[in-house]
């Protein structure tokens, strides 16, 4: 139970998304870009990429149960905003890839249940009102969208270690602004250990597994696209509107997201986006025009945005009230965790010897895999 305003809870959780993915709207097209302007290979690009998604599989896990045991979710959650923002600021001293690496892992040690604790608050705060979650979660599509254009004009005039400390002041601001986070009292009917067991059913271990497909096969998108446009002769303004665009589809159905899942199931919504991700794959494999491209990005839409929130209302209605930390981390964990880590590591092994045009293919199968999977699975609970 949240104590407190809730409209107010709403504006300091927007507040935290916002900043959350406009830093994400830097690091995300520009870090791995930055990587390849040091002259890494495109393994040591994959390999950042894969211990920084490492981290994210191991530690929400550690903190989800750390927090949902004892209680104590927003004092870990201001914890590593703080820790993590200190250690980012090792980036601005460091260029060589060994050290980057070892920053990378502590780094990710505390970065990593940011994200699944701040999907945790978003779901107490709006209680009853939960297929609003969009809403809310637009704050950080906006931010995405403002801060990849604005970054990509800025490095375009200037030089993309500029970055670096972009990163360390958003980072900072939202450390301090996570003090406002409000506190969250459960009422404990049971222990904690047996609802914990809700992981392991039939139902959530198809989803999981079939999410960590989805995660995998944007391994190529999140870790190469800006790479790849870079290759065909798009500058970095060209490559900061590609991705602005991807968030621009995207908040449409975030702001729409109550309507959405009025109307259709989360299983048909979660089936839908599959087959749009092996569709968006195919379109990268075949096209190398700038309106096709972008045109490409629209599916984001779907791919990401319905996809995610579907996700996270689906894990939500298996968990129970007393394992909520642990079920979100456990999503965020299994995909944006080990499918990123495993699309990250398989994506940089390929990449020399396929080439990016292949790797986008290989992707798009992988999405139909997880699609068929997750159909079939989910047919009979």
């Amino acid at each position: 139970m949240i104590k407190g305003p809730k409209d107010s809870f709403k504006f300091i959780i927007g507040s935290q998304y916002f900043l959350y993915f406009g830093i994400m709207g830097i690091s995300l097209p520009y870090f791995n870009l930055y990587c390849y302007h040091l002259d890494f290979t495109g393994f040591q690009i994959g390999l950042l990429s894969a211990f920084r998604t490492v981290m994210i599989v191991l530690f929400p896990l550690f903190w989800g149960a750390l927090a949902d045991h004892f209680q104590i979710r927003r004092p870990i959650y201001i914890l590593c905003n703080f820790v993590s923002t200190g250690i980012w600021a090792f980036y601005l001293y460091f260029t060589d890839f060994w050290l980057m690496l070892v920053i990378t892992v502590l780094y990710g040690i505390f970065y990593a249940p940011i994200i699944s604790f701040l999907e945790a608050f978003t779901m107490d705060v709006l209680g009853k009102e939960k297929k609003s979650y969009g809403k809310i979660r637009a704050w950080g599509s906006i931010s995405f969208i403002v801060i990849v254009i604005v970054i990509g004009s800025i490095i375009d005039i200037f030089s993309i270690e500029i970055i670096i400390a972009v990163i360390l002041a958003g980072s900072l601001l939202q450390a301090f602004i996570s003090f406002r986070i409000p506190d969250v009292v459960i009422s404990k009917k049971e222990s904690f250990t047996p609802k914990t067991k809700v992981l392991l059913k039939r139902r959530v271990a198809v989803f999981l597994f079939c999410a960590f497909l989805m995660l995998v096969s944007h391994g190529t998108y999140y870790a190469f696209f800006s790479i790849h446009l870079d290759s065909l002769g798009y500058g970095k303004t060209f490559i900061g509107f590609a991705w602005a665009m991807a968030s621009i589809a995207e908040i449409l159905v975030m702001i729409n997201s109550d309507k959405i899942f009025k109307r259709f199931s989360l299983e048909n919504v979660l089936v839908f986006s599959f087959m749009i991700a092996t569709l968006r794959w195919l379109i990268l494999f075949f096209v190398k025009s700038p309106v096709l491209i972008l045109i490409s990005q629209i599916f984001h839409a779907i791919t990401y945005g319905a996809f995610h929130i579907a996700s996270i209302l689906y894990i939500d209605l298996l968990t129970p009230d007393e394992a909520k930390t642990l079920g979100q981390a456990a999503n965020n964990a299994v995909t944006y965790g080990l499918g990123m880590t495993v699309g990250f590591l398989f994506n940089g092994y390929l990449y020399e010897s396929v080439g990016l045009f292949n790797l986008f293919i290989i992707s798009s199968l992988i999405a139909l895999s997880g699609g068929v999977i997750f159909k079939l699975g989910t047919r009979t609970k």
